[in-house]
């Protein structure tokens, strides 16, 4: 680890803790002369090496921005989630991302670095990972195919009813909607995962294939050249299916993990003010930390979110398009005795075209068939990073150069960054969403702080 004093905090899909390293933490903070604390979590990674690699690169910056006088204390929140490895890392080695060849990114199979990451991430489902993996890599014909692979897609990530987990993967509130749960959480499995298997990869392929594909429709019957192949839109379906996992994951770990983690570290080491601080789904995951923050406990200074892989809605309210519900994190950001930072890019894939297409996961009725990516990126299914806090009254726009300009950041409220000038790098199918290893973001964290 580039920095010191560091601890880890690790967590499993229920938000259960290792109470080992928890306590640690608790015993060791105050009397290690910390006044400030950093926790990051981190998206999906494979694996809690890629995880510490991670923290190692974006704290490394820190101690040479921040004052001489400053006391800064660093936690690393390890949490099971996956990223499929055709999804590369700018500058990261090649042993940690696990990257694929050309040949094999582009291709429907599973890869081997893929295998083993849903083997580790949805452990004691062997048999169903295998026979995913064996579907695409044979890419049988007809539909029945098809449907056998969302069953199976259905069975990898289906959680029980009475798992801790369930229903954290909703970001908005449905105030009126019967299937709502006691808490308001909307609830309903994604309709990517309900309907025609065939028809969602279907629809997945053309909209990866972009604009200008033929429509099945159109074709029903011929064989046509550039016909996107549906079974990279099956691919895609695993994809996003285990993005669902992830999502709750992230919800879970972060209210029933996280939030009263922070409350008996208050009690502990009650001078330590704390910043969180959340990379992708990690950022679902801090800023859930407020639902789950004991009500007394004020030490929560600061929470910057890096490319959020969340609703942007999740503050507001009240929705724009539906008066009735609201966002799942309503009014939380007054939890926070400093300001909500968001830093989003327009230079982000996978928020701004692999997100639209996990919409299925909220229920959204229409298809992608037909839709452009223009229509896909429509308000209704935007993410935090692509875009920022949305329907929030009085949040402030910046350019990262602004925020860390004269003017600096309001001390309250939430904050949009747009970071695009330099969260820029990444390849296909995510962009720029891992670009996140930069001295500009780091010193938005010391500023939204206040760290002296």
């Amino acid at each position: 680890m580039s920095v010191s004093p560091y601890w880890e905090i690790t967590f499993d899909a229920d938000g259960d803790t290792d109470g080992r390293r928890r306590d640690r933490l608790l015993a060791e903070v105050g009397p290690r002369g910390v006044r400030d604390l950093i926790v990051f979590a981190h998206g999906w990674n494979n694996d809690r090496s890629m995880a510490t690699e991670l923290y190692s690169r974006f704290f490394s910056a820190v101690p040479g921005l921040a004052p001489a006088t400053a006391r800064i204390g660093y936690v690393g929140v390890v949490w099971p989630s996956m990223r499929f490895t055709d999804e590369p890392i700018p500058d990261f080695r090649p042993s940690l991302t696990a990257v694929g060849t050309p040949e094999t990114a582009s291709s429907p199979g599973l890869d081997d670095s893929t295998r083993r990451a849903l083997l580790d991430t949805f452990p004691g489902r062997d048999a169903v990972v295998e026979s995913i993996g064996r579907l695409l890599d044979q890419q049988p014909d007809g539909a029945g195919a098809l449907e056998e692979f969302g069953r199976l897609v259905r069975e990898l990530v289906e959680v029980s009813p009475r798992a801790p987990r369930t229903g954290f993967a909703a970001d908005l509130l449905a105030d009126a909607d019967a299937d709502a749960d006691a808490d308001g959480r909307a609830e309903g499995a994604p309709e990517m995962l309900t309907g025609s298997t065939a028809a969602v990869c279907e629809e997945f392929a053309l909209a990866l294939a972009g604009p200008g594909s033929p429509s099945p429709e159109a074709v029903a019957g011929f064989t046509v050249p550039g016909l996107p192949d549906v079974w990279k839109g099956a691919r895609e379906l695993l994809r996003q299916a285990t993005y669902y996992a992830m999502k709750g994951r992230a919800g879970t770990v972060g209210e029933r993990g996280l939030g009263p983690v922070l409350g008996r570290l208050a009690g502990a080491a009650p001078g330590v003010r704390v910043h969180l601080v959340g990379h992708s789904f990690g950022a679902r995951l801090v800023a859930f930390a407020l639902r789950g923050l004991p009500e007394e406990v004020r030490t929560v200074k600061s929470v910057t979110l890096l490319q959020g892989a969340f609703s942007h809605y999740a503050f507001a309210d009240r929705l724009p398009y539906d008066a009735r519900a609201a966002g799942a994190l309503k009014g939380r950001q007054s939890r926070i005795d400093g300001p909500l930072v968001c830093c989003y890019s327009q230079h982000d894939g996978a928020l701004g075209t692999f997100y639209p297409l996990a919409s299925r996961t909220a229920g959204d009725s229409r298809s992608v068939m037909g839709f452009g990516v223009a229509e896909l990126l429509g308000p209704k299914w935007g993410a935090m990073g692509h875009d920022g806090v949305q329907a929030v009254p009085g949040t402030v726009k910046l350019t990262i150069a602004e925020a860390l300009g004269p003017a600096k950041l309001p001390l309250t409220g939430c904050v949009n960054v747009d970071a695009g000038a330099v969260v820029k790098h990444g390849g296909p199918p995510s962009g720029a969403h891992s670009d996140i290893c930069h001295p500009e973001l780091a010193q938005v964290v010391l500023a939204a702080g206040r760290i002296h």
